[in-house]
């Protein structure tokens, strides 16, 4: 190779390096500005109409947990560059799947937890939406039963498309 076409090669990725650097890209795959340093998350509180005494502690905490754990952000108790606030507002139970003889095989259980998402430094990043998760279980089976089991892989999927929304912009 030529001198020239080295040079050229050289000014050409540490151009793209460079502009690389501008948003925080990490292996978790979050992208987070470099000037956002912490983030608040705030209790969820419970305004579906079924309860379930232990779903908004357990998804707070967990949410906190997949931010310490996937996110370079220090965690405050308040005006954090990053605010997220939400509300269990849906806790349902239906039939999926039905037998020929009307009754049903398969239920599913829905959680909707409502966010709003503030972002200090990037207020046009800002938003609120509703996000659900849910998870089947034969209806040979009470909810009771299974609701533990079944909370836990619903509040990891919403942890996981809460976190996507946020700090990963998906």
């Amino acid at each position: 190779m030529t001198r020239p076409f080295r040079i050229s090669v050289l000014v050409l990725a540490l151009t793209f390096v460079s502009a690389c650097s501008v948003i925080n890209y990490s292996f978790s795959g979050t992208s987070i500005q470099p000037d956002v340093k912490s983030v608040t998350i705030n209790y969820f509180d419970y305004t579906a109409l079924r309860v379930n005494p232990s779903l908004s502690n357990d998804l707070t905490e967990a949410l906190k947990d997949k931010f310490r754990k996937m996110t370079r952000l220090e965690q405050i108790d308040e005006d954090g560059d990053l605010e997220i606030t939400g509300a269990v507002s849906g806790y349902d139970v239906k039939a999926t799947a039905v037998t020929a003889n009307e009754v049903a095989a398969q239920n599913r259980l829905t959680v909707t937890v409502k966010i709003t998402y503030n972002n200090k430094k990037y207020p046009e990043e800002d938003f609120e939406k509703s996000f659900s998760a849910y998870a089947d279980y034969d209806s040979t089976q009470s909810l009771d039963a299974v609701e533990s089991s079944l909370c836990e892989e619903i509040v990891e999927k919403l942890c996981e498309d809460i976190l996507n929304a946020t700090v990963a912009n998906w």
